[in-house]
């Protein structure tokens, strides 16, 4: 049996035809559908993944954070971002965060088997086209920079926590959490919480938005 492929969407008929290409594209793979990031995690967890197609909007999870999250925890894993969003500012911020390929759910049934084809053969497959300035999308490189450690601890800041709240969910002193935010802020060329705040934000993609191509 080869290695697993994961599919990661809260969409029964969208996984459907993913399966479809998958199989198509990929007949060997052993198809594996989930619903959540955390069920996709625990997939990855359990077995050696070939490739991991992950939509960036579910229940828990809204945005490119679960692409970072999963390309610093298995890093051996390919990830392709699956997203209704038109938009290359959208599949450009994921390529620079690490994503093997970017397939749109406009796309039909060749154009999906294509695309797997690629990335299954150790390729990366994104849509043409211009999109972000340089400048904006260089802040993607400096989150990607993050350790899993400083990368949890700006998903705390993000959510209003005080470095001894910090501690106390790492179970490490607050002079750990501050040597950890100094290393942060540094990487993301930033001089106070409010601004690491702010670049954590690009992460999130509003739904609704995407699906317009704003």
């Amino acid at each position: 049996m080869s290695a697993p492929v994961i599919i990661a969407d809260d969409h029964p008929l969208f996984r459907s035809a993913l399966r479809q290409a998958v199989e198509s594209a990929l007949p060997d793979a052993d198809v594996v559908e989930v619903a959540t990031v955390a069920a996709a995690r625990e997939a990855a967890g359990e077995a050696n993944a070939q490739l991991l197609l992950l939509d960036i909007h579910m229940d828990d999870s809204q945005g490119l954070s679960a692409l970072l999250d999963f390309r610093q925890d298995f890093p051996a894993m390919p990830v392709a971002i699956v997203s209704a969003s038109e938009s290359p500012a959208v599949w450009q911020a994921a390529k620079r965060l690490g994503a093997s390929g970017f397939i749109p759910k406009s796309a039909d049934l060749a154009a999906m088997k294509t695309a797997l084809a690629a990335i299954g053969a150790g390729d990366i497959s994104f849509p043409e086209g211009n999109g972000a300035a340089e400048e904006d999308l260089a802040v993607y490189d400096k989150l990607a920079s993050l350790t899993p450690a400083q990368r949890r601890i700006l998903g705390y800041l993000n959510q209003g926590l005080l470095n001894k709240q910090i501690a106390y969910e790492m179970d490490i002193t607050e002079a750990t959490v501050k040597a950890h935010l100094t290393a942060l802020f540094r990487k993301l060329d930033v001089v106070n919480r409010t601004q690491a705040v702010l670049i954590a934000g690009k992460l999130d993609i509003d739904e609704a938005a995407t699906e317009l191509g704003r």
